[in-house]
């Protein structure tokens, strides 16, 4: 795809904005003048990279050239540099297309990772925890920090709920693609004729909300107190620690036990909360604009199958991309890249192409 002309265009803005900066007036809104100053740096960030990219391109074709010479010291020489710039197209590429795309805030914040159990009973909630395993080790690798938020562990382990925070560089940006049904297919332990059975677990990715995101007054709030329930340390069952809210305006409740206080625990809900309702208005934003792109991310719908895990063929399947992966084992194990790269890639080309024809 050629983004020549969603560049030129980046150009015309980047003397817009370099006129503004040299206003003798520009740092009277000290505000105004931050959000014009990052913009800038995007801007000639992007300028820079367009650069760097066409002339890596150019040596590759240069260095193909004299790969078919007649000088072979000289073709050997090009030969070793065409990997280099290979690599160095593609990632300078990823980061134009990247920087040429409408910003979206939520893109660079924590996230919040809600993870249930859905058809399948037992099974289902085994696999829920070892998804919890995947984003707890991606996120590892990663250089992220997780925070176990909340869970209602099953009787049979895993779990039929669990929600996961991760912080860290641009996380939603990576994870949001994780929103969507996971379906597992594999031969349960308990399963004596060795039939194979379908299980699905839910996930949902929903950007960290601030309290200047959702403005929520106390009087919609109902707070209610109880013990915590199931096993566990001297605290369980023997102060009302646990603390459900619900959300009066539209009746959504949730409930925190894992925090050793009622405090932590009403913090904890409260995160919980705020992500929810800013999930909400952020769908209904991107609603309006359902009908002009197409996206990967999908309405993150408990409905919306994305991908399969298929045990006794150790396969991978994502669905939107049509990728298939054979390396179960290390996916398990939270290297979960190949997708987040891939899914990646495709969105910003749907959306780089619907930004063309705006």
């Amino acid at each position: 795809m050629d983004y020549s002309a969603l560049v030129e265009k980046r150009k015309a803005r980047l003397e817009e904005v370099e006129g503004l900066i040299s206003a003798p007036d520009f740092f009277n809104n000290q505000e105004a003048a931050t959000a014009t100053m990052r913009e800038h740096r995007g801007l000639k960030n992007l300028i820079e990279n367009w650069a760097r990219l066409k002339e890596a391109e150019r040596n590759l074709v240069d260095n193909q050239e004299l790969v078919k010479g007649d000088d072979a010291e000289m073709a050997e020489m090009a030969q070793e540099e065409i990997p280099g710039l290979e690599a160095e197209i593609e990632n300078l590429n990823m980061e134009v297309q990247y920087a040429l795309l409408p910003k979206d805030a939520a893109e660079e914040r924590d996230a919040l990772i809600e993870i249930r159990a859905g058809a399948g009973g037992d099974e289902a909630a085994l696999f829920a925890g070892e998804l919890l395993k995947v984003y707890t080790r991606h996120s590892e690798r990663r250089g992220w920090k997780t925070e176990h938020l909340e869970s209602s562990a099953a009787d049979v382990g895993g779990f039929k709920e669990v929600v996961l925070k991760v912080s860290g560089d641009e996380v939603f940006r990576y994870l949001k693609y994780e929103s969507g049904v996971h379906r597992v297919q594999r031969v349960p332990a308990t399963e004596t004729q060795g039939r194979i059975h379908t299980s699905t677990v839910t996930v949902a990715v929903m950007p960290e909300a601030q309290e200047v995101d959702i403005d929520i007054k106390p009087d919609d709030l109902d707070i209610q107190t109880c013990r915590s329930g199931g096993a566990g340390g001297q605290h369980v069952n023997k102060t009302e620690s646990a603390v459900q809210i619900t959300y009066k305006p539209t009746g959504l409740q949730v409930r925190c036990e894992d925090g050793r206080s009622q405090t932590q625990n009403r913090e904890k809900g409260m995160q919980i909360l705020r992500a929810k309702l800013y999930e909400q208005l952020k769908r209904e934003e991107d609603a309006k604009h359902a009908a002009q792109r197409k996206s990967l991310i999908g309405s993150g719908d408990r409905s919306e199958k994305i991908r399969t895990y298929n045990f006794p063929q150790s396969r991978v399947t994502d669905h939107r991309i049509n990728h298939t992966s054979h390396n179960m084992e290390n996916i398990l194990d939270g290297q979960i890249t190949e997708f987040t790269e891939l899914l990646q890639k495709a969105d910003m080309e749907m959306r780089l192409e619907a930004a063309e024809q705006e």
